[in-house]
């Protein structure tokens, strides 16, 4: 199939097959999976599938689960005789792992038997004779004692006391030649998330919500996906992404979210702040550009146009056709390491435009601190969400940012907002408002 797909035939060759394999084809996982809901090639102990919600979790661990059970020679060598099914308590896994929509007595077995569940006993059984039991990882001690060739765990990240139980859940897996675990998760920034994805034992792979579209309400992808869509909890619970504050960072996730906002108001002043790269080329920073707005005595942060890389004359368009899309009033660019030379491009390109040099005569710490406090004091709105900007803020300490690169997005920000709401004096103060 995939060789076909590879030569845009899988078409034409679909084409040529009868309804009813056409039908048989359309319930067969390995054919309608996507390549992230299917355990990666390698020698792995534990296979983490992390993804946003609604995206294929459910359905991916419990068709892995039967397919060991079964034996299917696509996913194991042998049938997996005993099993471990593991979520926050009894119930999330009666409810979602084994009787949910997507869970194991729901997929389409074709002519197979389904395994039979048994509550009482908490697990189920397959013809072969293969066993699926049942924890809740609520009950660490329940994991004492039994043992099992293959295991899957949902929704670990929000487990209570989740490394304690996963932990005694290691000690059990022992029986075959190749024991494994599946950590399906909408991830949170957790001891054990952290652990499981640093582990090189672990392989993982990522999905969207929007990668399950065709499987979701349209009404949930509208108003669900388009309301959350770039914020915190948006790439936590539909994208996948862990998301998580650095402890000595200037800002927080949670300061951002509670000032975000839809829609600005009328604005008295709009700036576009350029922190322009020194240099150009392969192995130059990006260049910072960012817009922001003030209202009374509040800042309304309104684009972020950054671009890595670019030439003079590619940022310098980026930030005239925000400047004029926004009917700014102000050009703001720093002037520090070949700004000269930046302005002097900005008023070749349009000499209408009034540009307002400033320089930076104190470390970038020093300069975003006023400006972090104005958010700290509710001042400070994000109108929409901008991720890349906000990943930088909430990464940024006294050592600047944790992989050492250069925080041109914060920069600009940091420009345009001391320009905007500050005295503009190379040591700022905040204004009383």
């Amino acid at each position: 199939m995939s060789a076909l797909s590879a030569t845009g035939q899988l078409a034409d060759f679909l084409a040529t097959l009868p309804p009813e394999t056409l039908r048989a084809l359309d319930r067969d996982w390995l054919h309608r999976a996507r390549p992230d809901q299917l355990p990666p090639d390698g020698d792995w102990i534990t296979w983490a599938m992390i993804g946003g919600r609604g995206c294929g979790k459910t359905r991916a661990g419990a068709e892995w689960v039967d397919a060991l059970a079964r034996g299917d020679p696509a996913f194991t060598p042998e049938p997996v005789g005993r099993i471990a099914l593991v979520g926050e308590t009894y119930h999330d896994v009666r409810d979602v792992m084994v009787e949910g929509e997507s869970g194991l007595l729901n997929l389409p077995h074709r002519s197979r038997a389904r395994p039979v569940w048994l509550p009482s006993r908490r697990r189920l059984v397959w013809e072969n004779g293969a066993v699926a039991q049942v924890f809740s990882a609520e009950e660490a001690d329940s994991l004492r004692g039994p043992q099992f060739g293959a295991a899957w765990c949902d929704e670990v990240a929000k487990w209570r006391g989740a490394e304690a139980a996963f932990d005694m859940l290691q000690f059990g897996l022992r029986l075959g030649a190749r024991p494994r675990s599946l950590v399906t998760t909408t991830p949170r920034p957790v001891p054990l998330i952290r652990r499981l994805l640093a582990d090189p034992r672990t392989v993982v792979t990522r999905a969207r919500t929007h990668d399950n579209a065709e499987n979701l309400a349209p009404d949930f992808l509208s108003a669900v996906v388009g309301r959350y869509a770039g914020t915190r909890l948006g790439r936590q619970e539909l994208d996948g992404e862990l998301v998580a504050d650095r402890p000595d960072a200037l800002w927080t996730r949670e300061t951002l979210e509670a000032g975000r906002i839809a829609t600005a108001p009328d604005l008295s002043r709009i700036v576009v702040a350029v922190d322009p790269p020194a240099t150009s080329g392969a192995r130059s920073d990006a260049c910072g550009i960012v817009a922001a707005g003030r209202r009374g005595g509040e800042g309304y942060v309104l684009a972020d146009a950054s671009l890595p890389r670019a030439t003079p004359r590619a940022w310098a368009e980026t930030a005239l056709g925000l400047y004029h899309r926004l009917e700014a009033d102000a050009l703001i660019v720093e002037v520090n390491q070949g700004g000269e030379m930046a302005t002097a491009v900005l008023n070749q390109s349009d000499p209408s435009v009034p540009v307002v040099p400033v320089r930076a005569s104190r470390g970038k710490y020093l300069r975003a601190e006023p400006v972090s406090l104005l958010y700290a004091r509710g001042l400070v709105h994000h109108v929409g969400a901008y991720p890349a900007l906000e990943d930088e803020l909430c990464d940024f300490g006294p050592d600047g940012l944790s992989g050492g690169a250069s925080p041109d997005r914060l920069d600009a920000l940091v420009w345009a907002l001391t320009h905007l709401l500050l005295d503009g004096r190379t040591e700022p103060r905040i204004r009383r408002l």
